[in-house]
């Protein structure tokens, strides 16, 4: 699939785009190549619960996910990850506190643009439960969920339960 209909450079049809990767026009050898983003996840602990977020929006409205997002240019992973939690869910964080975890490869089909991102997974114990949603446009809900009790089908994306099932269910 191609998100592309022209060359930007030259608006020729002449082009191949491999693998969603590398973009080459053939008529004026334009070259683009479609990195991977990075993006993080917080996986929130409680004794032996794991925090999802109910996702408000496509991809995946209504399914399990992290409180996270994408790194903004000149950002570090773990200013991104305490920038992602405390506009989602009002919490500050320290860079710290996290503890890293794993990365993991992603696919993200957002508006009919497939990216694939590179996953970042910390880990953040709390001490409470007591969590509240403050982007109730990107968040619905907050759900605690035991360990043993984690649904990976209801998760949204490969990277998340990957990471799940190899660190969190027993």
């Amino acid at each position: 699939m191609s998100f592309f209909t022209y060359c930007p450079n030259c608006k020729s049809t002449h082009f191949t785009f491999e693998n969603n990767f590398r973009f080459q026009c053939h008529a004026c050898d334009f070259v683009y190549y479609h990195n991977i983003a990075a993006a993080v996840a917080v996986i929130f602990t409680f004794e032996d619960s794991v925090l999802f977020t109910i996702r408000n929006v496509d991809p995946d409205k209504g399914k399990l996910d992290l409180p996270g997002g994408f790194i903004d240019p000149k950002e570090t992973a773990e200013e991104a990850a305490c920038r992602e939690i405390k506009e989602e869910l009002g919490i500050t964080v320290a860079p710290n506190d996290l503890k890293y975890i794993t990365t993991s490869p992603n696919d993200y089909l957002y508006k009919n643009v497939p990216y694939r991102t590179m996953d970042i997974f910390y880990e953040c114990p709390l001490v409470s439960k007591t969590v509240s949603v403050t982007a109730k446009d990107e968040i619905q809900d907050l759900i605690w969920i035991n360990r043993k009790q984690i649904d990976l089908e209801k998760i949204a994306f490969t990277s998340i339960r990957k990471v799940i099932e190899s660190y969190y269910i027993y």
